[in-house]
C-alpha cells in the first residue's frame, strides 16, 4: 500500500553491482524502476522485500543495453504490462534481447532530455560507457533531487555541473585499484574497465564526489561494485578518507551508505 502521509521521492537501491542493477523510485502517484538486471523472479521478490509490488509500477527508464541492466525487463514488461522508457540507440541495440512488447509500451527517452512521468520530473544526461548511447537520470520532486550516476569511466566537466549538489546520489565506486591489477582478469578485460569508457575506481568516485556533493546533499549510496575487484568495505573506507580530507562534510551534513549486489537498501524520502 502506497503511504499517504509522505511527500516527495522514496527511494530504495534495490540491488547494485557487476551481475545486476535496479533501483525503486516512487511518488504518491507514481512509481519507477531503473533498470532490471536480474530474472523476474528475484526483480519481484526484491521488491517485496521492501513491501512493493511490481503490478504497481508504473514504468521502466533503462540506462543501456548491457545485460546487468536489462535482463529482466523485457519479463516484466510483458507480465506487468508497464512501459518502458530508453533512448533510441539503446532500443535499436536491446530491442532483440527483450523479446515482443506491444507497440505502446515502447518509449523514447532522449539524452539531455528532461519528462515528466506522473509527478515526478525525470531529466537525462550521457555518461561514458562502452555502450551504443548510455545515459544516466534525475529525479526531481517538490524541490528534492536523487541522481543516478553508475557506468562511467571518469566524470567530465559537463556531468559534474548537472548532478551538483543533489539531495541524494547513487553514485559508482566500481573497483579497488589494487585488487584488479593483481586479480585474474586478462589484461584485456583490465584495460576496458580502467579505460574512459569502462568504470569509476573507489578513488576517483570519491574525487569525483567530492567536487560534486554540496550544503543540500544528505545520502551518497556508493553502487555498481565489482564482485571481482572490491569489497563493500574497502569502498566505503576508500570513499570515507577522500571525502574527509577534502572537507566535504561527509559524516556531518552527509552520509556514505553501502549497496549490496543481492539485497535492497531501505526506503529512505528524500
Amino acid at each position: 500500500m502506497m503511504a499517504t502521509e509522505e511527500t516527495g521521492l522514496r527511494i530504495s537501491v534495490l540491488a547494485s553491482g557487476s551481475t545486476g542493477n535496479i533501483t525503486y523510485v516512487e511518488s504518491d502517484h507514481t512509481r519507477l524502476l531503473v533498470d532490471c538486471g536480474f530474472s523476474g523472479k528475484k526483480a519481484i521478490e526484491l521488491l517485496h522485500k521492501i513491501g512493493r509490488r511490481p503490478e504497481d509500477l508504473d514504468g521502466i527508464l533503462v540506462t543501456h543495453e548491457h545485460s546487468d541492466h536489462i535482463k529482466g525487463v523485457g519479463i516484466l514488461a510483458r507480465k506487468y504490462g508497464m512501459d518502458v522508457y530508453a533512448n533510441e540507440k539503446t532500443w535499436q541495440a536491446m530491442e532483440p534481447k527483450l523479446g515482443k512488447l506491444k507497440l505502446e509500451q515502447k518509449h523514447h527517452f532522449s539524452v539531455d532530455q528532461t519528462q515528466t512521468l506522473g509527478d515526478i520530473d525525470v531529466s537525462s544526461f550521457a555518461v561514458s560507457h562502452d555502450a551504443i548511447d548510455p545515459q544516466f537520470y534525475t529525479f526531481q520532486k517538490d524541490n528534492k533531487r536523487f541522481v543516478m550516476l553508475t557506468d562511467t569511466g571518469y566524470v567530465s566537466d559537463r556531468m559534474r555541473d548537472y548532478v551538483k549538489n543533489a539531495d541524494a546520489y547513487l553514485f559508482e565506486s566500481n573497483h579497488d585499484l589494487s585488487m584488479l591489477r593483481m586479480g585474474r582478469y586478462p589484461w584485456s578485460l583490465k584495460q576496458r574497465i580502467i579505460g574512459d569508457k569502462g568504470h569509476l575506481s573507489n578513488e576517483d568516485g570519491a574525487l569525483a564526489l567530492a567536487e560534486i556533493v554540496g550544503d543540500r546533499t544528505r545520502r551518497v549510496y556508493l553502487g555498481h561494485l565489482s564482485k571481482e575487484n572490491n569489497v563493500k568495505e574497502i569502498a566505503h573506507q576508500t570513499a570515507e578518507e577522500i571525502l574527509l580530507k577534502k572537507d566535504t562534510g561527509v559524516n556531518e551534513t552527509f552520509r556514505l551508505y553501502d549497496t549490496d549486489p543481492v539485497e535492497p537498501c531501505p526506503l529512505f524520502v528524500l
